[in-house]
């Protein structure tokens, strides 16, 4: 529970804080600082600590129940339900890089180009990093949530 008032949020980062602030409680439970069943710091707590408005960390864990990885109680707090699905959780951030990338300009064929350029750049030895099994072709499920086989389309 102590780490979880360790959290930053980058002031450069053009997400609202809200966003900001529920991305870094989820980063926590999906690393293992917090665990299921472990209680959070009551919200003006984490708010002063994070130096952001109390209503903005309520209105984050209130987005991180809405996903089932928080459970409020009364008298009780707020406490960790589950850690955070990996899969689900990117397809969340793809969707939005494909919204950020349609703002540029950019096709979803655009983003997986770019995707391949990084996968060509070495990225691939950072998956078991990431937490994933190594693929022998890393592009492989890369366009499946696209409804197509990226692996078989030529760069």
């Amino acid at each position: 529970m102590n780490s979880i008032m360790l959290l930053t949020l980058d002031l450069n980062d053009p997400r609202p804080l809200h966003e900001q602030v529920a991305a870094a409680v989820r980063r926590a439970i999906g690393a293992g600082d917090i665990a299921p069943g472990d209680r959070l710091p009551p919200a003006r707590d984490l708010a002063d600590a994070l130096g952001v408005n109390a209503n903005t960390v309520l209105r984050s864990l209130r987005d991180l129940r809405d996903e089932g990885l928080l459970e409020f109680r009364r008298g009780r707090g707020v406490s960790v339900l589950r850690r955070p699905d990996g899969r689900e959780a990117l397809r969340a951030r793809v969707r939005d890089l494909l919204d950020e990338a349609a703002g540029f300009g950019l096709t979803a064929d655009d983003v997986v180009a770019l995707v391949r350029e990084l996968v060509g750049d070495g990225i691939e030895d950072g998956i078991e990093d990431l937490g994933g099994e190594p693929r022998e072709d890393p592009r492989e499920d890369l366009g499946k949530d696209l409804g197509k086989d990226a692996s078989k389309e030529t760069a």
